[in-house]
């Protein structure tokens, strides 16, 4: 059972369920008429909203020098699934950015709550960690790039609801296919330690990430991958395509242009799948939503037993974007929809610690960063020296919230970090529901989440900035927290 004391706010089953009712006047009537409880008769919805930032709009990282939009290639959106069971009613959202702030997502949240209803616990919104697009969470501070943060809070809202506005009876259905020759583990042990150096002087690393494809030094990954494909789809009472809400844990694809927009593979997903299901161009319009899977420590869909293929800007994306919905469509086909299908959602909040830099770390990171000073471009020293002075303005804890949802025997949890596979595969392993799927970077942004034991190996992944910023215990307390509400949702 996890410890009290690591929770911030955490609402007990019997608490979400008297808000809930507080919030459903038509469930509360039933209650008291003594009726007994109708089946649960569903109704969904769904929208996307166009979220393609302008020119001069930073693409910047804590650690990649991107630069600004000078192009589009293809547009950024919102895309929003909202699902009503006659008792409980939730929205799930996912964004074309590369990660979003908690300010953001708790900005468009009660945006969303202001045009819905919806409670905002009752949300699940998440990014799809493109590495076109922008990363929200506030590292451009011109006028171009607040006012975007803001057009994307509100293309959250818009995108919900215009999804409630849609709502009609529809059935469900969930499964699962595999892809497995698109995911490979991006931290490898090498037969030498020469190419383990740290940005900060040291060689302690056992790890290297991205390692030279086809190299005679590769001894073996560090970790697994986790090749499962799962899908929720949902349809019109008569049939009719009405969404399909896919996730995958690739990182992402890449291969596109400096300075140009996209929204790489998961863009891509989203046009074929329409595109396979024969949606069409008709109203309400289908929407076609990819999540990100547990990816921390996987690659961009390479073997690096192999060399790299040349790939001209694009392809690789493509390739892979319309791999995934073709297994999604197959599996698609052979799911039983039912509309007696209940919901069930539940969110807590717990207090973790952050690797705030020691004092001769914050000596090494001044010297390093005031002799950069002015340069055009950063070394990696100098990229980990700033970002040692960031993580010195750091609270010494924060607080991250994390979700679990239940769509009939679908269970989805929700984790504000770049999970690694190994515990994606633990969720899913001890998962009281039939079938789960691990949505990372939602509500909110921090970081890395290697276990200890990853912790221990070092590599990129583990060195301390606002890209890897937790405790090295954080993932078994977030995983422990992810299956208290696995369990609250699961079916009693």
């Amino acid at each position: 059972m996890f410890q009290a004391s690591h929770w911030k706010s955490c609402r007990d089953f019997l608490g979400a369920l008297a808000i809930a009712s507080m919030l459903m006047p038509f469930s509360k009537t039933r209650a008291e008429s003594g009726e007994s409880p109708a089946p649960p008769r569903l109704r969904a919805g769904a929208a996307a909203v166009d979220v393609t930032p302008g020119p001069g709009v930073l693409l910047d990282g804590t650690i990649m020098q991107i630069g600004p939009v000078r192009g589009v290639h293809d547009p950024l959106f919102v895309r929003c699934l909202v699902l009503d069971d006659g008792s409980e009613r939730v929205a799930v959202a996912v964004a074309d950015a590369t990660m979003i702030s908690r300010e953001v997502f708790d900005r468009a949240k009660r945006l969303a709550h202001e045009r819905t209803g919806i409670p905002p616990d009752r949300m699940l919104f998440s990014a799809t960690h493109s590495h076109s697009a922008v990363r929200a969470i506030g590292i451009g501070e011109g006028q171009a790039d607040l006012e975007y943060l803001d057009r994307l809070a509100r293309g959250f809202a818009d995108a919900a609801a215009g999804a409630v506005e849609r709502l009609a009876p529809a059935e469900i259905g969930w499964g699962a296919g595999a892809k497995p020759q698109f995911v490979h583990n991006r931290r490898w042990f090498l037969k030498s330690s020469d190419a383990l150096a740290t940005p900060f002087g040291t060689n302690s690393d056992r790890v290297k990430m991205n390692p030279p494809r086809g190299s005679d030094e590769l001894d073996k990954p560090a970790g697994p991958v986790d090749p499962q494909v799962s899908v929720l789809s949902v349809r019109h009472a008569d049939g009719r395509p009405l969404a399909v809400l896919a996730n995958f844990g690739i990182h992402y694809c890449g291969g596109f242009k400096s300075g140009e927009v996209s929204a790489d593979y998961f863009g891509v997903f989203a046009r074929r799948i329409a595109e396979l299901l024969e949606a069409g161009a008709g109203e309400p319009p289908f929407v076609g939503m990819m999540t990100n899977g547990t990816s921390g420590d996987v690659s961009n869909g390479f073997d690096f037993r192999k060399p790299a293929p040349k790939k001209a800007p694009y392809e690789w994306m493509q390739e892979v974007g319309e791999a995934v919905a073709e297994e999604v469509h197959r599996v698609v086909r052979g799911i039983e929809h039912r509309r007696d299908c209940s919901l069930a959602m539940r969110e807590c909040e717990i207090e973790l610690g952050v690797r705030r830099p020691d004092d001769a770390r914050i000596a090494w990171a001044r010297q390093v960063w005031a002799a950069a000073e002015g340069k055009p471009r950063y070394s990696r020293p100098e990229i980990y020296a700033r970002e040692a002075l960031h993580l010195a303005e750091y609270p010494p804890t924060v607080a991250v919230k994390l979700q679990a949802l239940r769509v009939g025997g679908l269970a989805v949890a929700a984790i504000p970090c770049e999970v690694f596979a190994e515990t994606g595969l633990a969720i899913k392993m001890a998962s009281p529901l039939e079938r789960t799927m691990v949505i990372e970077l939602a509500s909110g942004y921090h970081g890395y989440l290697p276990t200890p034991r990853q912790h221990a190996l070092g590599g990129y992944e583990t060195w301390p900035a606002r890209s890897s910023c937790l405790e090295v215990e954080a993932e078994p307390k977030i995983r422990r927290a992810v299956m208290e509400l696995l369990s609250a949702v699961a079916p009693k």
